[in-house]
């Protein structure tokens, strides 16, 4: 059984100065796979990531709440992370093992930061993951342009740490 792992996708990020690329596609494909994961029973977490006080993400900051755009009903597990890996100094692990997950499908932001680490966290802790390649997002570096990013990663993480699938195709 797989249950949804949404991460950041708070308003600091799909508001803030450094616009993700195309946002709007992420947040209607969470959105899609929210309702799948309904519609199939699977439970559905959402980490928000928090900073340190006195950062501009501190903990009750208006930045760290989850994107308005996510059409949430109740019932989604919320929780704060504070490290790139959501499942680092959180009850993440135990609360996927409690409801029964053995799998989890990852998707949200920031594709080189919490994406990358929480999938390659996730298989070490055993559990299967999934990461769904039109999934996650970033913004553009100085060095490399958001979309190689992304296809970077898709391509480095598939296989040794997860498995790699279309929202489109993913069945929970």
């Amino acid at each position: 059984m797989y249950a949804l792992l949404i991460l950041d996708v708070q308003v600091g990020l799909v508001h803030g100065p450094e616009k993700p690329w195309r946002c709007d596609a992420l947040l209607e494909t969470v959105n899609a796979l929210m309702d799948k994961a309904r519609s199939a029973g699977a439970s559905i977490f959402i980490a928000r990531h928090v900073g340190p006080v006195g950062s501009p993400i501190e903990p009750g900051s208006p930045l760290t709440r989850v994107a308005q755009e996510l059409k949430l009903l109740g019932g989604e597990v919320v929780f704060e992370k504070r490290r790139l890996n959501a499942f680092e100094k959180t009850d993440l692990a135990e609360n996927l093992r409690n409801c029964g997950a053995t799998g989890v499908v990852i998707t949200g932001m920031k594709t080189q930061y919490c994406i990358d680490s929480t999938c390659r966290a996730a298989r070490d802790l055993g559990f299967d993951a999934v990461l769904v390649a039109d999934g996650h997002t970033c913004s553009d570096t100085p060095v490399m342009n958001a979309e190689n990013i992304i296809a970077h990663h898709n391509a480095t993480l598939d296989g040794p740490f997860c498995q790699l699938v279309k929202a489109a195709q993913w069945r929970f």
